[in-house]
């Protein structure tokens, strides 16, 4: 087969899996406008449309999707033919991409970063930012990150760190005209800063003391779907702001913020790197894999284990 023709099917195949021309462009570092163009000229040689096209959404066809289905894993046998080539290099190449929360790339995954690249020269690494719950093997990431409970059941789990603690906060301007509360239900009186999943449902409050637990949706003027947002919320004094402990730690030792109902914000699992148990590793995912080791050697082992984790 022509290399121009294979890389014609690899593009079809990228995005019929990820149903996107821009997440499909994104994965494989070209314009939209490029690979729309792969697309015409792969539809117009075989003389067949092998996409649905809409302003709002892409899907393949019936051929498209015959197609995808006798392709994918013959170009995943070629994938994996060329990592058992790359194995043998002196210095691992390719890129590594990985999906996760704000919050676990500004605190664990951002600060890797720079050691893992300069070791590997010849490799990329992309750090995603994204809340949502994805399936990573469909949209092109080696790995991802979430709590430990929200793993599959068919994933490999690294934890990242120990365990997490969300604190409620308000400044002290803010706590003495309103006042402090004292039970969570309390905080249903207050205005509260609160947090928009991607999916669009608000993000929870959860509290536990003593066994009994309580779960509130906060009321408040300011909904937002950025923890730096937020802080920078509660630090002009909106209203309570719900965040990671760690994320709110300088603004707390500084005094702009004072965390309340301590008693009632227990531990969390540590965040987790997962991937697929079942996917060919590629030597670049695999050096990164080790570097995440060498810094989970340097922590106390207090993570745990995910509920769930497949080896």
């Amino acid at each position: 087969m022509a290399p121009r023709n294979l890389a014609e099917l690899d593009a079809f195949a990228a995005i019929a899996r990820t149903r996107s021309f821009r997440r499909a462009a994104a994965e494989r570092g070209v314009s939209v406008s490029a690979l729309s163009l792969t697309m015409r000229r792969l539809e117009e040689r075989m003389g067949v449309r092998l996409l649905h096209r809409t302003t709002r959404s892409v899907a393949p066809t019936e051929a498209g999707a015959r197609l995808l289905a006798r392709l994918q894993p013959a170009l995943d046998d070629i994938a994996a033919a060329v990592e058992l080539v790359n194995d043998f290099r002196e210095r691992p190449t390719g890129t590594v991409r990985i999906n996760a929360p704000l919050p676990a790339l500004e605190a664990w995954l951002a600060p890797l970063a720079q050691p893992f690249l300069a070791a590997n020269p010849a490799v990329s690494l992309e750090l995603i930012s994204d809340a949502a719950r994805i399936d990573i093997v469909e949209h092109g990431f080696d790995a991802g990150v979430r709590f430990g409970e929200d793993l599959a059941q068919d994933m490999v789990a690294v934890p990242l760190g120990g365990p997490l603690r969300y604190l409620v906060l308000g400044t002290p301007d803010y706590l003495r005209r309103h006042g402090v509360p004292r039970h969570p239900e309390e905080v249903l009186g207050h205005r509260c800063v609160r947090h928009r999943f991607p999916g669009g449902g608000i993000f929870p409050w959860e509290f536990e003391k003593g066994g009994r637990k309580v779960t509130i949706t906060p009321e408040g003027p300011l909904t937002v779907n950025d923890p730096r947002v937020a802080l920078r919320a509660g630090m002009d004094g909106v209203g309570l702001i719900r965040l990671f402990e760690d994320q709110a730690a300088p603004v707390v030792a500084a005094g702009g913020l004072v965390p309340v109902l301590q008693d009632w914000c227990p531990q969390l699992p540590s965040w987790f790197l997962y991937y697929p148990s079942r996917r060919q590793m590629s030597s670049a995912f695999r050096t990164f894999l080790e570097v995440v080791a060498q810094h989970r050697s340097g922590l106390p082992d207090t993570a745990g284990a995910p509920p769930r984790a497949a080896g």
